[in-house]
């Protein structure tokens, strides 16, 4: 058998290659005679006369010009749309294969900044193999809005039409001052722009003052040409025609090797390489008539190859194909974490390498706490800087968690929220570094009586998580949902601080969306809102962090957990008992003398307004912040939630107000 196919396999190959090389003349035919005719014609928009190949018209053949450089002819002005955004095209280089383009949201305007949805620069648009809307390198400038002046930092240009007594809007055009690392803590993101298509030399590390680049945005900045287009469609032809001599040489070159696998290579690989040659004029008469010529010749040549190599190649390739199965359900996750990851390059944080994560742990030495979801060790970035990294574990998650945190806190500066310095994914080992916080969390304070505050101290706390969460609900294009309000996930910096982290649960949303729709219940029991078990208590939406917010708020007031399994049953559940006790006070039960303390009794208030049972009974974020900043007398007493009652009411002998001793005044 085996000296049958040895004098077999010459004579199938010569047939092989009898049948590519037909394969390739007859297309080659065919190509020569079809390219003459897929000439469109020059045609003008605006004041633009004699426009070619890129630039095309609505309504023009598929063959005619490129989908994405279509234009729109308006009076006398030429509007190309590069994603979300209108620009003007003002002039056109053939020999510079260049045009430039000018935000048509500038026209009219006296106190110009670009539109954030825009973005036609940033990474450029990838299609069909060829790169557009790439801008030349150049200087770019970021727009911020602050909530504090800046005023040690001369980069920082004041936009003075766009900034009002609360908010703060500045231009950066320095090198690399657009980076998230570099911008000051209390600054987020308005929009960017290049100056213009050429390097622009800035003032040394200043940079320009928001009239010049107003200056620039108004002349506007180029855009290259698809990469392989230079002068006519004839240019086609001498490229297509080189590529097909080189394709012709070398198949000739492999088959007259002595190597079977040479061989085999050339027969299988002459059409993709021929196809990919004429793929330059492709959507033509010329790309259809060699697809399908080089297809009725492919099905001989598979057959005649399938029919000799199958029972070579079946069951090695039945292995492969379990392996390649069970691979690629190890590697989605990091897939699709990766496809994120290119989104968060230009303004996200650093990102680290695994190697780098060991170097700064030193070995993961030095170990802070463990959770659900990964264990916390403390690290130092070079300049002494100090930073807590949590490893993720990766069998507890496909990614999601890891993409809900960089996603939600990357790209966001608040004094109010911890801040995310950088990341680490390789494969399956995912970290996420952040600011170190020396006093740990709440947690730790507020229910142990080793640890204290005062009174005014513990409502500073409240008023500065209020101010973080409302942040994230109001002060984003994006309101970011944090569904895991409570003790633990409050961070105290040195100066104590409050700080939210922990946004593994959270969730982005339009500003405007009052419905949310969420899979799964999210949160901690004791702390998640009734909505997100049973939707007959409301939508969710961000009214949920704020009943989170009012059990935080309970328990930060009263020292002890709102649900005790150690406690007895007429003190398990805490909010019912403080809502008797506050009403009792009201109508005169409860002497003066045994009163709760001023700061103890507004946090119990509002606390009460957050946790009423239906959504729309709760107050939003902004209305809680008010009142936290009010004084107690202008609080009224919400309405009974559904869950107190007469039966959850403990005996009077039993009652007593919790001590002041955890909290000292």
């Amino acid at each position: 058998m085996a000296i049958s196919l040895a004098y077999l396999y010459p004579v199938i190959f010569q047939a092989l290659a009898i049948l590519s090389t037909l394969s390739v003349l007859l297309t080659k035919t065919a190509a020569a005679h079809i390219l003459g005719q897929a000439v469109c014609p020059s045609f003008s928009c605006g004041h633009l006369q004699n426009i070619q190949h890129p630039f095309r018209l609505p309504g023009d053949p598929p063959g005619c010009g490129v989908q994405e450089y279509e234009l729109v002819c308006s009076g006398n002005l030429a509007i190309i749309h590069i994603n979300m955004g209108r620009y003007f095209v003002t002039n056109i280089s053939y020999s510079d294969s260049i045009f430039w383009v000018v935000d048509a949201s500038l026209d009219n305007s006296s106190c110009p900044i670009p539109e954030r949805n825009h973005h036609p620069y940033l990474y450029g648009l990838s299609s069909a193999n060829m790169t557009l809307f790439y801008p030349e390198e150049g200087t770019w400038a970021a727009f911020v809005v602050c909530s504090q002046m800046i005023k040690d930092n001369v980069i920082y240009r004041p936009v003075d039409c766009q900034s009002t007594n609360s908010s703060f809007v500045y231009v950066l055009t320095s090198e690399l001052s657009y980076l998230v690392r570099n911008v000051e803590p209390s600054c987020g993101y308005l929009a960017m722009t290049p100056l213009s298509s050429w390097r622009v030399w800035t003032r040394g590390n200043v940079g320009y003052d928001y009239e010049d680049v107003v200056k620039f945005m108004r002349k506007g900045f180029a855009v290259r040409f698809p990469i392989y287009v230079h002068d006519s469609p004839w240019t086609y032809s001498r490229i297509i025609n080189r590529c097909l001599n080189y394709s012709v040489s070398n198949f000739h070159k492999q088959m007259s090797s002595s190597s079977i696998q040479n061989q085999t290579s050339a027969i299988l690989g002459v059409d993709i390489r021929f196809l990919r040659c004429i793929n330059y004029h492709y959507q033509t008469k010329l790309f259809l008539a060699a697809v399908v010529t080089v297809s009725a010749i492919s099905i001989v040549k598979f057959i005649i190859v399938f029919a000799i190599l199958s029972r070579l190649v079946f069951a090695p390739l039945s292995v492969l194909t379990f392996l390649a199965y069970k691979y690629w359900k190890t590697k989605i996750a990091v897939d699709t974490v990766e496809k994120f990851l290119q989104m968060q390059l230009a303004l996200g944080p650093t990102r680290y390498a695994y190697t780098d994560i060991t170097a700064i742990t030193s070995h993961f030495r030095d170990k802070l706490g463990q959770g659900g979801y990964g264990t916390v060790y403390k690290g130092v970035l070079p300049g002494d800087v100090h930073v807590a990294i949590k490893m993720l574990i990766s069998s507890m998650s496909d990614g999601e968690e890891f993409i809900s945190e960089v996603s939600s806190i990357g790209s966001i500066h608040h004094v109010n929220v911890v801040r995310l310095v950088g990341f680490c994914s390789e494969e399956m080992r995912r970290a996420l570094v952040y600011e170190y916080m020396p006093n740990g969390s709440l947690e730790k304070y507020i229910f142990s009586s080793d640890k204290s505050f005062s009174w005014d101290k513990l409502n500073e706390i409240a008023v500065g998580i209020a101010r973080g969460i409302n942040y994230l609900h109001r002060g984003c294009d994006m309101q970011i949902l944090h569904f895991d309000i409570k003790p633990h996930n409050i961070l105290l910096d040195s100066d104590f601080t409050p700080k939210i982290a922990d946004f593994g649960l959270a969730k982005l949303y339009p500003r405007d969306n009052s419905f949310l729709p969420v899979s799964a219940a999210r949160g901690t029991v004791g702390y998640i809102a009734p909505e997100m078990i049973s939707r007959s208590f409301g939508t969710i939406s961000s009214k949920s962090d704020v009943y989170s917010f009012g059990m935080l708020l309970l328990e930060m007031a009263g020292g002890r957990r709102n649900v005790d399994p150690q406690a007895s049953r007429s003190q398990t559940y805490y909010p019912a008992w403080v809502y008797n006790q506050l009403s009792r006070q009201e109508v005169g039960e409860i002497s003066e003398a045994r009163g709760i303390h001023e700061v103890e009794k507004k946090l119990c208030i509002v606390a009460l307004w957050c946790i009423q049972m239906m959504s729309h009974d709760r107050p939003s974020m902004s209305e809680v912040l008010d009142m936290l900043e009010a004084g107690v007398d202008g609080l009224e007493i919400p309405p009974e939630p559904f869950f107190c009652g007469d039966e959850y009411a403990p005996d009077a002998n039993s009652l007593h107000l919790p001590e002041s001793t955890t909290f000292s005044e």
